[in-house]
């Protein structure tokens, strides 16, 4: 886990502290030691397991987190996932920020799988957007990954992607890249999104590094692909379900981006439960 989701991390258990843990501080004290178990309840992918221990590690490293199972594998309800041991303080404090992120990731990453399954299209990878929660985003794609997805642009600052405003604005597909190509090095990408065969020529004619067919039918999808020379890549976008997505399978695309992935993600339920038998997951 990089430096900055190990600071953002610290930011969301200072929201959720503020200036001290009221039940946990007056009843128990920073000595006293105990352990617990976090366990799935529900069937899926895990994804997070080393969020608990930088959560530890954030509150004093005075508790240990010891993993059973290993981020992508798919588990069954009643699975333990985890056993936790050390200061009673520090498991309980830390417990809400752990599952919060934890069950995420988790459902982020159970419905990566299920659309990599449904789609059963390996020619064609799936990936994510930006559609993320601010403060989230780093978690929300590592557990596309975790759920066999693949990352699309991280930020506005490592990929240019051209938009039907920003061709708007430019005047044309061929001078918005031609402005882009003159200020940017060969390291960064630049994606075209298109909705007509017209701008799918321009597109090519302009030699965009990907080509994004936004909002088409798989058969558009399908012939348009045909016209695209094998050094351009591809993406579907727009409009798709899991209702839908199998209809794209085999339409020659080299990637299918879903924002549902990450903005209408189910959380999937995990608990954690102290070794003497009392659920710590009411709130």
């Amino acid at each position: 886990m990089n430096l900055q989701a190990q600071e953002q991390i610290k930011a969301f258990l200072i929201e959720d502290i503020g200036s001290g843990d009221l039940s946990a501080d007056l009843i128990f004290e920073q000595d006293q030691q105990s352990s617990g178990v976090f366990i799935a309840k529900d069937d899926g992918v895990i994804a997070g397991l080393d969020i608990a221990q930088v959560v530890y590690d954030a509150l004093g490293g005075q508790a240990t987190f010891l993993p059973a199972v290993s981020d992508g594998d798919e588990i069954k309800t009643g699975t333990i996932i985890g056993r936790a041991t050390g200061s009673i303080r520090t498991l309980l404090t830390g417990e809400r920020v752990i599952l919060n992120l934890m069950q995420r990731m988790s459902g982020i990453a159970t419905f990566t799988r299920q659309a990599i399954t449904t789609l059963d299209d390996p020619t064609i990878k799936i990936c994510d957007t930006r559609k993320t929660a601010p403060g989230l985003r780093y978690f929300d794609k590592a557990a596309v990954r975790i759920g066999g997805g693949v990352n699309h642009r991280v930020g506005l600052y490592d990929g240019v992607m051209l938009k039907d405003n920003h061709i708007a604005y430019a005047g044309s597909i061929a001078q918005a890249v031609e402005k882009v190509r003159q200020q940017i090095g060969q390291m960064v990408k630049i994606e075209v999104e298109i909705e007509t065969k017209a701008q799918l020529l321009e597109a090519i004619a302009a030699n965009a590094d990907i080509i994004m067919f936004d909002n088409r039918t798989p058969e558009q999808v399908a012939e348009w692909t045909k016209l695209v020379p094998d050094h351009i890549l591809t993406e579907i976008s727009g409009g798709i379900s899991l209702a839908n997505l199998a209809t794209y399978a085999h339409t020659g695309a080299d990637y299918l981006s879903l924002g549902a992935l990450t903005h209408s993600v189910t959380a999937f339920d995990i608990s954690f439960n102290s070794n003497e038998g009392e659920k710590s997951n009411h709130e």
